[in-house]
């Protein structure tokens, strides 16, 4: 999946599958998750947020299934 570089102290990239709903996070730090069944709208407003990371915290943890890939 192809992610795109964040300005963001904590997150390095985010990549999206509309296809499949699948969310990819790359953390600073080098972990990667992938987050399931997050709709598109989700995705562009992630993408739109004044902090990304806040808002990673704040709407999509807690909310959709998620697995550490790396």
């Amino acid at each position: 999946m192809e992610r795109i570089g964040v300005d963001s102290s904590n997150l390095k990239s985010v990549g999206y599958d509309e296809g499949s709903g699948t969310l990819e996070i790359e953390f600073r730090d080098g972990r990667v998750y992938h987050y399931f069944g997050v709709p598109p709208e989700e995705h562009r407003a992630l993408m739109e947020a004044g902090s990304h990371g806040k808002y990673l915290a704040a709407e999509i943890k807690g909310r959709y299934r998620y697995e550490r890939v790396q």
